[in-house]
């Protein structure tokens, strides 16, 4: 035993020690059972240790075959006080073998050479974040896991749809090799890089765009500029056709619209210009500028009749609005066939115009001007540079636009990782295609039948950015990845939040995050949101977060028991994602750019491959490494005859003074001789 139960404090238990702690290895991290002689025997963490007293956290229950966490039931004062054996160590943090329906992520940072094997479906069944300063390794963990998750079983999870919006291009040397270690797996990269395009360029059409992406696209801050969008959706379908009743449905919008100034009773100098400003932007074949006006004796143009006299009176101003009435129908029947589902964004800033004028936006200076702002931002991103991004060769609804996303077209069979580089964008653009091609998938998702057969998973980079609490509250009614992180878990929807600012994150969405992975955190703040909003975090766990070694985190939630420290071993390939050297270049005597080295944040020519776990190499000499060696594997069989011997001679009186020694005479009855690290 290593001593009796003193005191218990809430949810920490003091131990006296009957054992020479200074002749032991550092027990603080392993586990204690306190065995009170019945089936349901308490777990704790030690958490802290003097030459007097030992301090543990408790974390849970084993009731028979099972470990329960929680630490809501105390432990008697009667109980025995030992450490954990190697058959409860495997109730608590899982088998050693990789089985079906597992996958590994890091080996313990406690108990040396112990696998942290993770049920596939308590961890990815849920709506996960990654946290960590810079630096810290969030992308080597994610390309890690994610490597492994796909190299590390005969049978790996070719149905799976994987969704990166990926802040600088990291990603694709990581996983572009995936297709080369399995024939039935796939990657798919685009880009936001019109310019230097080194993969397919990321193009949404713009027929896909509802009311509420518009919205977004176009920045729009009141809910009264939303009718105007509304209209445009309309109307493009309909203006893009060049059937007779199209014309008739373009004249009778002009006309009004020509109504409205001739009886605004503004001066007639006013409303010639204003008439003729609305029909030189808007015209048809049959009503124009140029249109004749017929009246016994004379013909005349549209526009003559316009003429204002030298008294500023318009003496044709009652010919003009019977002519104008004459387009004017009171229903114009637009047949299915006469509509265009296929439009540009041309074709769009064309309708908002025709959808402004309808409104009568124009009897109202104070409403055009806040209408008006849209269609000069619409007008902007037609001509400006972001157009290639909503620009689409050929017409295609929503499904057959998301299955050619998870579609290779060299092979034509599926990825399983679909990567967006929204590099070469400014955040707001990069957030408004990331909750576009989200609520896209989220409405796919929520239609499939039956529901959850099919599961996406959108992992956001520098989630900060991008997944905030924004305007769109206010001006839709909701946010699409709070929307996601309250009901995409029904429909198979889960999110992925890599971030080194969870304090900027929105609340919500982190509210419904199920599994951490906890890198090195520094930042106060960061690390009081951390432990108000991550469950099971302690003030030691704090602590520990701040002195993490880059590769190292502490991983908590549904597919973890026990809050767990372990250390990530890294992907190969590993993502660019390292430092810049300065060794390399600031002395490089040379008058050119050095070459890019390997492992560094340069565009990589050749696409190397992904490699199963067991044949990760070790980073290369003066490469910048994001994360520590990983510690060295004990041999499982070895480990498990030490815990069978040192079980063994648990029913044997040992002195106290020998107790949990390590000399060759009493082989130490630790039951986990697998060395703590540090």
């Amino acid at each position: 035993m290593l001593g009796k139960i003193d005191e218990i404090l809430d949810n920490q238990v003091k131990v006296k020690l009957d054992i020479d702690i200074t002749e032991q290895p550092n027990l603080v991290g392993l586990h204690v059972v306190f065995d009170d002689g019945t089936d349901r025997k308490k777990v704790a963490e030690i958490v802290n240790a003097d030459k007097v007293y030992l301090y543990a956290n408790l974390v849970g229950e084993i009731n028979g075959d099972n470990f329960i966490p929680g630490g809501n039931v105390k432990p008697a004062f009667k109980s025995k006080v030992r450490l954990v054996e190697m058959s409860e160590l495997e109730l608590i943090f899982g088998k050693q073998e990789t089985s079906l329906g597992y996958t590994n992520f890091g080996t313990s940072n406690v108990y040396e050479g112990y696998k942290i094997n993770v049920p596939i479906n308590e961890f990815f069944n849920s709506h996960f974040s990654v946290l960590g300063n810079t630096g810290a390794g969030k992308s080597c963990t994610v390309a890690s896991i994610l490597q492994k998750l796909f190299t590390s079983s005969p049978t790996p999870p070719i149905n799976a749809g994987l969704f990166f919006f990926d802040a600088y291009g990291e990603y694709t040397h990581a996983f572009s090799g995936l297709h080369d270690v399995n024939s039935k797996l796939g990657y798919k990269a685009y880009t936001t890089n019109v310019i230097d395009p080194d993969c397919e360029i990321l193009r949404i059409p713009i027929w896909l765009l509802d009311v509420d992406d518009l919205a977004l696209l176009l920045d729009a801050n009141s809910p009264s500029q939303l009718p105007i969008i509304e209209k445009t959706l309309k109307l493009v379908r309909i203006l893009t056709g060049t059937s007779e009743n199209v014309i008739r449905r373009k004249n009778d919008i002009i006309a009004r619209a020509v109504q409205d100034i001739m009886l605004s009773g503004d001066d007639s100098t006013k409303i010639r210009d204003q008439v003729i400003g609305v029909m030189t932007k808007f015209n048809t074949p049959t009503l124009n500028l140029e249109s004749q006006i017929v009246q016994p004796g004379y013909t005349r143009t549209f526009k003559q009749c316009l003429f204002v006299d030298k008294t500023g009176k318009m003496q044709e101003m009652e010919l003009v609005v019977e002519f104008i009435r004459g387009y004017i129908l009171e229903d114009v029947m637009i047949d299915e066939s006469d509509s265009n589902p296929y439009y540009t964004l041309n074709d769009l800033e064309l309708a908002m115009d025709f959808a402004l004028i309808n409104e009568g936006i124009l009897k109202s200076n104070k409403v055009f001007d806040n209408a008006n702002v849209m269609s000069v931002r619409l007008h902007t991103l037609a001509t400006g540079d972001n157009r290639h991004y909503f620009t689409y060769p050929k017409y295609v609804t929503r499904d057959e636009y998301i299955d050619s996303l998870v579609t290779d077209p060299n092979t034509g069979g599926r990825v399983q990782i679909v990567n967006f580089n929204i590099n070469y964008v400014d955040d707001r653009i990069a957030k408004v295609i990331t909750k576009i091609i989200s609520r896209m998938l989220f409405i796919k998702s929520s239609l499939i039948k039956p529901r959850g057969s099919r599961a996406f998973h959108i992992i956001i980079e520098e989630a900060h950015r991008y997944v905030q609490h924004d305007s769109d509250i206010e001006l839709l009614g909701y946010n699409i990845f709070e929307r996601i992180a309250k009901e995409g878990r029904k429909y198979g929807m889960f999110l992925g939040l890599i971030t080194q600012r969870p304090s900027e994150l929105s609340d919500t969405c982190v509210s419904q995050c199920i599994n951490f992975i906890i890198l090195r955190t520094m930042h106060p703040v960061d690390l009081q949101y951390i432990k108000e909003m991550v469950p099971f975090v302690s003030q030691e766990i704090v602590l520990q977060l701040k002195n993490l070694k880059p590769g190292n985190c502490i991983a908590f939630g549904s597919a973890f028991k026990v809050p767990t420290t372990m250390y990530i071993d890294l992907p190969n390939p590993r993502p660019l994602s390292n430092n810049v050297n300065l060794e390399k270049v600031w002395y490089t005597e040379s008058n050119d750019t050095p070459a890019p080295q390997a492992n560094t944040a340069a565009p990589v020519a050749a696409q190397p491959q992904v490699v199963a776990p067991q044949q990760i190499a070790a980073p290369q000499a003066n490469v910048a490494v994001p994360a520590a060696p990983a510690p060295q594997v004990a041999d499982p069989n070895n480990v498990t005859q030490q815990i069978i011997q040192a079980n063994q001679q648990q029913s044997q009186p040992v002195p106290q003074a020998q107790f949990l020694q390590n000399s060759a005479e009493t082989q130490a009855v630790n039951p986990m001789m697998l060395t703590p690290v540090g």
